[in-house]
């Protein structure tokens, strides 16, 4: 799936034989068009009305027309805006997402909005919003199995009838590094964590990257910070891992590279780890057996831990 710019001649017309594929995807959503009611017959929609509804909205501040083509076919448009005549919402819009309707059922919907969220939540933003007709149940059951949740009701903007507001919480980008620390029996180290967000659980040492920061790097710093542990050095990459959790009221979308060190099996010591065990939530520490891992039913950061590691030990054994 390519999302691009809807390209204009110089004189800021639509060339013709793209105007003839929208139009085409237009006149496909015939359901949708006579719901919607901007086109006069839904039945009859020419290009040069298409052109126009089009040139209309690009004449808003903000507002961006995206072409979706899938293995060089127009497969869907969706028209976004970087922020509502509203002072007072903060979010991105998407103000139309329309698939053709001969490839209906293929996913295209989604991965167009996918795309078009994670265009904003690169560009820093931390919701996405979109308003759904009342006449519409379709669009909204569309919206909410992606997760969008109705946070209000209002008239739109155009012709004031009634609908449903959604909004989609965007995930903050955040990468971390930690580290496996193994002893010579093949145990692995693990902090108590508890917060009011995520709840106890047990995780790697490590933490967010600081800026400029390799994930080896800031893996080797956050490990010497929660533990004193100075003489030991992340080796081999062991997994990468991506979880969602929520921290402050925001949703963080969290890439953990973790790295595997052996090392003797110690206690972590130094004068400052009170304080820097305190502003991080670590509530305790200690070594787990595979055996452990395979068998608790304490919550442990990343899931399958005891595999990942017997998995590694294998791969070394094989090498």
């Amino acid at each position: 799936m390519i999302l691009t710019p809807l390209p204009l001649t110089p004189d800021h017309d639509i060339p013709g034989p793209l105007l003839t594929e929208l139009t085409a995807l237009y006149a496909s959503n015939r359901e949708f068009q006579a719901l919607s009611g901007d086109f006069p017959d839904p039945d009859d929609i020419r290009p040069e009305q298409v052109a126009t509804a089009l040139a209309e909205e690009l004449a808003n501040p903000g507002v961006e027309v995206l072409l979706a083509r899938s293995q060089g076919r127009l497969v869907g448009v969706v028209i976004t805006l970087a922020r509502h005549p509203d002072p007072a919402d903060p979010d991105p819009w998407i103000g139309l997402l329309m698939v053709d309707a001969g490839q209906h059922g293929q996913g295209h919907g989604r991965r167009i909005a996918e795309s078009v969220e994670d265009r904003f939540q690169d560009s820093g933003r931390a919701g996405v919003r979109l308003a759904v007709l009342d006449a519409n149940p379709k669009g909204l059951a569309f919206w909410t199995a992606l997760g969008y949740e109705v946070v209000g009701h209002r008239p739109d903007l155009r012709l004031g009838r009634p609908c449903a507001v959604l909004r989609k919480p965007l995930p903050r980008l955040r990468l971390a590094g930690r580290v496996a620390v193994l002893d010579p029996d093949g145990a692995v180290f693990l902090f108590r964590y508890d917060s009011d967000d995520t709840g106890p659980h047990w995780a790697l040492p490590g933490g967010g990257l600081e800026e400029g920061e390799t994930s080896r790097e800031g893996a080797r710093r956050e490990l010497r910070e929660e533990t004193g542990w100075a003489d030991l050095t992340p080796g081999p990459f062991l997994t990468l891992w991506d979880h969602d959790f929520t921290r402050f009221g925001h949703v963080i979308r969290q890439h953990d590279y973790i790295y595997v060190s052996p090392g003797p099996h110690r206690e972590p010591t130094g004068p400052h780890l009170a304080a820097e065990h305190a502003s991080d939530g670590i509530l305790g520490w200690r070594w787990w057996s595979r055996e452990e891992l395979r068998t608790t039913t304490e919550l442990v950061w990343p899931p399958h831990l005891g595999r990942l590691l017997d998995e590694f030990d294998r791969r070394g054994e094989e090498g």
